[in-house]
């Protein structure tokens, strides 16, 4: 073509051209450089992306300020050119709070020299032929966030109510809507496959005591030793004849005394009593030596005589166990009760203490009630009722024949109705899924209600340290420790007469969590339930509206702790009405305890951040959990 157009003479082929090879040309340079920029650009963004992963996970490490933007700076640079580094001017925004994940943002603003724009740019309209254009790279990178939940659930007696508006009982409705809860969490993290256990929840059914599980028998956090200075405040070994002595030694107490037959000289806790609680099943022949006798044979002179050994026989007792150990402990005294401190012998009050409900007198009072749990035979003839309950030879002489094992929660397990805790459990897994679920079907409801202990208990589920320890470190950053509290009523420690039961050994209580309110703690004469708290709690008032304002006070003080060590408490009353003042004062309780959204306002105050508390009836309360899934979706940030 372009040979045609030169061999021809005309002057139209040569006019059009001159005038069709100015934006022809000016195309190609244009293509030239947009096709040059672009990959200009793209070194950036890749330059830029490198930068924001390298800086992500150095700040997961913990690093984070002025040496984390370096870091950033050096890896950008690493990944340029020369000439495109000295061009390039970044900014980087860090995460404002790096603890629960958040977003680092990289700008890069640089320069492109175009090889021809200018020179066609000149050509046109004349003036400098140097031009450069300027151009934005963005790179957003999200930290890594894990989530660990701790779902700690009222497990009382009146969770077998009918929740209001809904036809169902509320630990039914609850069940409905604590599972879904696992399984919306657990499908979002299931997505989050690069990163382990992103997403992991525990379960801790509480009533007036909480279940650490029996299998922790053994664990260095139990008071294996007996020597927490609440471990023996039931027990008056005084009481123990001199061949079966039980002393002290190094804080340890030993059987000592002939009396005690191959048991001399082993350990006395509360753990050694429940093996030594039995119970006669039956009775069997076993040999206890021989004796000889003469046989003789024949008569007259044919009367032959032998002298003959044999076995000799009695009736034995056959033994089998009266009850075990199902798993619940005492609170620790104050202010251990309230905090996450690490159990540790060097500090034995620290220690978690097995719970052992003491047998009660057998005696009856005017109005002919009984003990609240008198289930032993007292085996003194003492007339002092506080005597016959802390008489120790009964628990080391077996049960009559016929007796029956203590069932659940009964005996020396009083005040323990709740299923084990389930630690925390990576639920995008399914079996991991599977065992919380079926840790939630499992509760039923039965017993008290001590808030505190639950909270307390959930606060212990996600930390990372002992007693469970399945917890993130707490320096990690990108993960978020949350604890979800539901309750359905006030916070009870209950006097034996409001049950129908005699007082006669001064108990002040029924036996549960805190021991009997009635014990001085450790000879201080403060029951442990009013250690810490306020003079707004009588500290000798023993009843039940008494010891509800101290657990009240126990429970606000622990919320503080826990929020303090970085824990998100969300709160949940169930069935709760504001028109009765007990109830109002669990609510504003649970409300105060709440932590704040970090991505919800406050309906009637815009300008701060929403309670994470939902007052829920039986009908709402599905509707509740799934706004609580919503504000659990939002701290689970993808990578």
């Amino acid at each position: 073509m372009f040979r045609g157009l030169w061999a021809d003479r005309g002057g139209n082929y040569v006019l059009i051209t001159a005038v069709a090879i100015v934006p022809i040309m000016g195309g190609l340079a244009l293509g030239i450089d947009y096709a040059v920029m672009s990959q200009q650009r793209q070194s950036v963004l890749h330059a830029l992306d490198a930068a924001g992963v390298a800086t992500a996970r150095y700040i997961s490490d913990g690093g984070g300020g002025e040496a984390a933007k370096q870091h950033a700076r050096d890896f950008f640079e690493a990944n340029l050119s020369g000439e495109d580094a000295a061009k390039a001017a970044l900014t980087i925004i860090l995460p404002d709070e790096n603890a629960g994940g958040g977003t680092l943002k990289l700008t890069a603003e640089t320069t492109y020299t175009p090889f021809f724009l200018g020179a066609f740019k000149k050509f046109l309209n004349g003036g400098s032929a140097q031009t450069e254009l300027k151009f934005n790279a963005d790179s957003e990178v999200r930290l890594k966030n894990t989530l660990e939940v701790a779902l700690v659930l009222d497990n009382s007696g009146s969770m077998d109510y009918i929740g209001s508006g809904s036809g169902k009982k509320r630990m039914v409705l609850l069940k409905e809507a604590a599972k879904q809860l696992v399984d919306t969490i657990a499908a979002e993290g299931a997505q989050m496959k690069q990163i382990s256990k992103p997403v992991q929840f525990g379960v801790v059914p509480f009533a007036a005591s909480v279940n650490v599980g029996a299998a922790n028998k053994s664990a260095t956090w139990m008071d294996t030793d007996g020597i927490s200075p609440v471990h023996h405040e039931n027990f008056d070994w005084s009481t123990m004849p001199t061949d079966r002595k039980v002393t002290a030694s190094g804080g340890i107490r030993y059987k000592r005394g002939s009396g005690w037959g191959l048991a001399e000289n082993e350990k006395v806790t509360r753990f050694s009593m429940f093996d030594d609680l039995q119970r006669i099943t039956g009775y069997s022949q076993v040999q206890t030596g021989t004796t000889t006798s003469t046989r003789c044979t024949g008569y007259g002179w044919n009367r032959r005589c032998t002298t003959v050994t044999e076995p000799v026989y009695s009736s034995v007792p056959v033994l089998g166990s009266y009850a075990s150990w199902q798993g619940c402990v005492e609170a620790r005294p104050y202010p251990y009760n309230i905090n996450d401190a690490m159990p540790t012998a060097a500090a034995p009050a620290t220690l978690y203490v097995p719970m052992f409900g003491p047998d009660e007198t057998d005696k009856r009072d005017g109005s002919n009630r009984s003990a609240e749990n008198d289930w032993w035979d007292d085996l003194t003839t003492s007339s002092d009722n506080a005597y016959r309950q802390g008489y120790m030879p009964k628990y080391f002489e077996p049960a009559p024949n016929g007796t029956s094992a203590a069932s659940a929660g009964d005996g020396p397990n009083a005040s323990c109705t709740s299923n084990a805790i389930t630690p925390l459990t990576d639920v995008t897994t399914s079996a991991g899924k599977s065992a919380v679920t079926g840790a939630i079907d499992a509760m039923a409801a039965n017993g008290g209600t001590n808030v505190p202990e639950g909270l307390a208990w959930g606060w212990r589920v996600v930390s990372s340290g002992a007693p469970f320890t399945h917890g993130r470190p707490e320096a990690e950053n990108g993960n978020d420790k949350v604890v979800i509290v539901l309750t359905d009523g006030q916070n009870t420690y209950y006097t034996p007469s409001s049950l129908g039961y005699n007082d006669l050994a001064g108990n002040k209580s029924i036996y549960s969590s805190y021991g009997y309110a009635g014990k001085g703690y450790n000879g201080t004469g403060t029951s442990r339930i009013f250690m810490g708290t306020s003079n707004a709690v009588g500290k000798n008032d023993y009843s039940n509206s008494n010891y509800t304002k101290a657990l009240n006070e126990q429970f606000a003080a622990l919320c503080n702790n826990a929020k303090t060590a970085g824990i998100i408490i969300m709160t949940v009353s169930l069935d709760l009405s504001s028109s009765k003042s007990e109830e109002k004062a669990q609510m504003d309780a649970l409300k105060a305890c709440a932590s704040e959204s970090r991505f919800r306002k406050d309906p009637g105050n815009p300008n701060a951040p929403a309670k994470l508390y939902w007052n829920a009836t039986g009908a709402s309360l599905a509707e509740k959990f799934k706004e609580i899934s919503q504000e659990l979706s939002n701290l689970r940030i993808v990578s």
